[in-house]
């Protein structure tokens, strides 16, 4: 039941009004009536009015004065101006206010009806509380979340007080998830190859990964997500109760699903991720270090924009034997002798085996730490010792892990740095360099049709493989291949200009066994055939006579 009080100093309008309200509307308004500002006041200070249908226009206090003492008193009250007067000013004015209606006396008894059963309506849904409930619910909702994050992000970073431990299980009551905090827990590491433009972007990311994540991994686990600060996602499991799976069965479960999570990010996200695990449990006191084995982990083999999943089976502190140890010093040692002396083939060979080993797959995580710092610190001793601090980009930075994205840019920054100190080393060697691309490129013109794999011109030169391509293209600017490429291409131009010589022996002559292959090459690079191209010579030369 609504209050409605109608006030007009027009006794006649006031009465019908009350007359036509409490007739038509017995069950939905209790009526009230007043013929001047000051009774309606005196009545609403004793009892609360929802509604107040009052003319603008009154003797003494006019309805705009008594509006605001109303609304001083009950601001939820709506007020709705009902006067002959059509004077914008006083509609200007009404408007300004808060629940204000304005109508027009001429507007007829019909208009003024729908107009109440309209501000009935507004009130009704201002008083129902569900909309409002609902939103005290999703923001306690939230606000449990983010704490939960903060919470998880903490436990990842710093481990787990019993107090935090005692509020972690508090706020996890307050959900779906039945993590038991007395039984060891697996962690899942998911990072994406998106690079994004914005924060919102990346949390929205972020949160879709967590959604699918948690969703195909909750069929057969209880678990939780958070992102880290690394801007990482991170799920804490557990095998459900009913499952009673053995820990090896556990990890293929969880290995096998986290590939359905990637097929699913790429096909609803169009996004790749890399996921670490820990193939075995551990306690909740573990987690941090658990944590940091998968970061570390996921960082060693990260680089190649492919989706992976990698299970961490190392469950024990990895010791390297002594023999080990001094298998990977003795050949730093070796490689940084060859690097002093000027033997840079020796070196190149040295170095290359041991940035071989960072990058193999079963190389352990430990052991490739030990080898990257061992060839580091050589290098970042020599560039001391010869007063290159200013070489290289960054210096420092070999000696920092965390600086790079992964480990395959580790490695590029160790080639970066060792050709740098080689190039040093050859700075005055540079007129020999030259002598040594001219002798190889006068080598190739003249041997056209002997072996001229990279290897073979490496021997014949006194070069590693790999150094000798790097060397050429820096040196000249295109690759060995498509100099050599290039080369027969020209020689077998010269040769098509002799019409006895057919194409199969152009073909031997410029180091192709294979007609075929030869005629593809040549067709790929100028674009005709060579039998074509000698008819155009052909061609051109009839037309010139």
């Amino acid at each position: 039941m609504y209050r409605l009080l109608i006030v007009d100093d027009e006794e006649i309008i006031t009465d019908s009004l009350y007359e036509t309200f409490s007739r038509h509307m017995p069950d939905q308004l209790d009526v009230y009536k007043a013929y001047s500002a000051a009774e309606a006041l005196s009545l609403m200070r004793r009892s609360r009015i929802d509604m107040v249908l009052t003319d603008i226009r009154m003797p003494g206090v006019s309805g705009l004065e008594l509006t605001e003492e109303i609304q001083s008193h009950w601001p939820l009250c709506r007020i709705i101006f009902l006067t002959g007067h059509s004077d914008f000013e006083y509609a200007y004015q009404a408007f300004q206010m808060n629940n204000v209606r304005y109508l027009l006396k001429t507007e007829g008894y019909d208009k003024v009806m729908h107009v109440v059963t309209q501000v009935m309506e507004e009130i009704r849904q201002s008083h129902d509380m569900n909309k409002l409930l609902q939103q005290q619910r999703e923001m306690t909702s939230r606000l449990t979340a983010f704490k939960q994050d903060e919470m998880l992000r903490k436990l990842l970073q710093e481990g787990a007080s019993a107090g935090a431990l005692n509020e972690l299980q508090q706020l996890l009551a307050e959900t779906p998830v039945d993590l038991k905090l007395d039984s060891p827990i697996y962690l899942v590491l998911g990072r994406s190859n998106q690079l994004h433009e914005s924060v919102t972007e990346q949390e929205g990311t972020q949160a879709s990964v967590r959604i699918i994540g948690t969703s195909l991994l909750g069929k057969h686990t209880q678990c939780v997500s958070t992102t880290d600060h690394y801007g990482d996602v991170v799920w804490l499991l557990q095998p459900k109760r009913e499952q009673g799976t053995a820990e090896q069965h556990f990890a293929r479960y969880i290995e096998g699903t986290l590939e359905l999570v990637q097929e699913s990010c790429t096909a609803s996200l169009g996004i790749s991720i890399n996921f670490t695990f820990s193939g075995h449990e551990c306690d909740w006191s573990q987690i941090p270090r658990q944590y940091e084995r998968l970061r570390l982990l996921q960082w060693m083999r990260i680089g190649d924009d492919v989706s992976m999943v990698l299970m961490d089976r190392y469950d024990e502190p990895w010791v390297a034997s002594p023999k080990e140890a001094v298998r990977i010093s003795s050949r730093v040692e070796a490689m940084s002798g060859f690097l002093e002396t000027g033997r840079f083939q020796s070196f190149y060979e040295l170095f290359e085996e041991l940035v071989g080993e960072l990058l193999q797959q079963d190389m352990t995580m430990e052991r490739a730490m030990e080898t990257y710092y061992h060839l580091a610190l050589s290098l970042h001793t020599a560039f001391n010792r010869w007063g290159l601090k200013q070489r290289t980009p960054d210096q420092r930075s070999l000696l920092y892990l965390n600086h790079f994205p992964s480990m395959k840019e580790a490695v590029q920054y160790l080639y970066q740095a060792a050709d740098e100190l080689v190039n040093f080393k050859r700075a005055n060697e540079e007129e020999r360099a030259n002598l040594v691309v001219q002798s190889l490129c006068n080598y190739i013109k003249d041997n056209l049709e002997k072996d001229l794999t990279l290897v073979r011109l490496a021997e014949l030169h006194h070069f590693n493989p790999s150094y000798l391509s790097r060397f050429f293209k820096q040196e000249m600017g295109i690759n060995l291949s498509e100099f050599i490429d290039d080369s027969r291409i020209r020689k077998a131009k010269e040769l098509l200009m002799d019409s006895e010589l057919m194409v199969r022996e152009v073909a031997l002559q410029v180091g192709y066994e294979s007609a075929h292959s030869f005629t593809r090459l040549f067709k790929k690079l100028t674009g005709m055939a060579p039998q074509e191209y000698r008819e155009s010579l052909f061609t051109r030369s009839s037309a010139q006579r």
